[in-house]
């Protein structure tokens, strides 16, 4: 049973969830403060996290800082409905992804789900084989990614996107497309995960050697990833 750490302050809500996940084949806990929610998430005991922003002394999102300075497991934020502000700032900082409070443990659960699928190493043939674009080396079994033979840093949601990309190297993907394959969810109106994340990836990826950036912008359609 993979291992679920609850991190909010809210008692009724982490008992009914733990109760739902269990249920659901998760074996779940819970911590009620931020502080308990970092070093938890950093004990190696967990599969994944799920962090509620709004939290008292420290909030989720000084939570999801420290976590981040150590790890990356992956991170399931909980935000308010409507608050764009900490979805943003989460997703910056390295969150998997959200889901906006109140919403349903179905939801909650599919959320996981997604996330696991695409953050846990998978073990056929097909899947472990290296993706190569030019001087990008990705290798899905062990989701790591290296640049002209140098390591680098990202999330598991930054990998499952950019694996797609560099799939598709040189090819026009729309970020509909994108949250699709990536997220396993369609994108809503006025959603930004999409943008945020391949902002993200641009900053660890750096410049071409021409100055441009690896990523190509087609404003209101996608995203396409340049190695000529």
């Amino acid at each position: 049973m993979l291992k679920v750490l609850l991190v909010d302050d809210d008692r009724e809500l982490t008992a009914l969830l733990i109760e739902y996940l269990a249920q659901e084949g998760f074996d779940a806990r819970a911590v009620h403060n931020g502080a308990d929610g970092v070093a938890a998430a950093l004990s190696g005991e967990h599969a994944i996290v799920v962090l509620d922003v709004m939290m008292p002394r420290l909030s989720g999102i000084e939570a999801l800082r420290r976590i981040r300075q150590a790890s990356r497991i992956p991170v399931l934020m909980l935000t308010a409905r409507g608050d764009n502000i900490d979805r943003i700032t989460g997703l910056d900082l390295g969150a998997d992804d959200y889901v906006p409070k109140p919403c349903t443990p179905g939801e909650l659960v599919a959320r996981l789900r997604a996330i696991l699928r695409r953050t846990q190493p998978q073990p056929t043939m097909a899947a472990t084989a290296s993706v190569e674009a030019g001087p990008l080396v990705l290798s899905p079994g062990s989701r790591s990614v290296t640049l002209h033979g140098q390591p680098l840093d990202l999330t598991g949601t930054e990998f499952s996107l950019l694996e797609i990309l560099a799939r598709d190297a040189g090819r026009l993907i729309s970020k509909q497309d994108l949250s699709q394959r990536a997220l396993g969810h369609p994108l809503t109106p006025f959603d930004r995960r999409i943008d945020v994340h391949i902002s993200s990836i641009r900053q660890k990826l750096g410049q071409r050697d021409d100055g441009h950036s690896w990523i190509l912008t087609v404003r209101g359609v996608g995203y396409q990833l340049v190695v000529d």
